[in-house]
């Protein structure tokens, strides 16, 4: 009697101490701070910038805010918002880079977009830098209507920041 009894209570201890275990093991988060998405490429001989959740004990200026009305990446020191403007044509990319609290143009980076058409196909365009404008632009090329994606890559002085966005034309 006792063996045949003694299979089914090790299965019992064992559900048991599998429920105690999957039961402690829940962990709840509430996190005041919203997420954005960041992307960041690291390379072994290049220093990269990551996103990082921001510590503040008084709420200032909201950073990650669009500054010209695109959609914003804040990675790091590094605010990056794309604005993409429909054209006859094509479609209109500004892309700013700023730095620091006070949001100051960086002139010198080298930045590309890659860009993935709603057909699937990908373009290269490198933007180049407007001075009176204070931004980086390009004209992307075509009318397809659908879902844009695009990652601008940025390299400033060695150092690489990304962005992801997307956009509907």
């Amino acid at each position: 009697m006792v063996k045949f009894f003694q299979p089914k209570f090790h299965l019992f201890i064992g559900f048991g101490l599998l429920l105690i275990v999957a039961c402690s093991q829940t962990q709840t988060t509430n996190s005041p701070e919203p997420t954005t998405q960041t992307t960041s490429s690291p390379t072994a001989a290049t220093p990269t910038t990551t996103a990082q959740t921001p510590v503040a004990e008084t709420p200032a200026k909201d950073h990650s805010a669009p500054n010209k009305g695109g959609q914003v990446v804040e990675v790091g020191k590094y605010h990056l918002e794309l604005v993409a403007l429909p054209e006859t044509g094509g479609t209109h990319l500004d892309f700013y880079l700023l730095t620091g609290d006070n949001h100051q143009s960086i002139p010198d980076a080298k930045v590309t977009a890659q860009v993935e058409l709603p057909n699937g196909e990908q373009q290269t365009l490198d933007l180049s830098y407007d001075p009176q404008g204070e931004h980086y632009a390009v004209l992307l090329p075509g009318e397809t209507p659908g879902e844009y994606k695009v990652a601008v890559l940025t390299d400033i002085q060695g150092e690489k920041v990304n962005g992801r966005f997307n956009f509907k034309r």
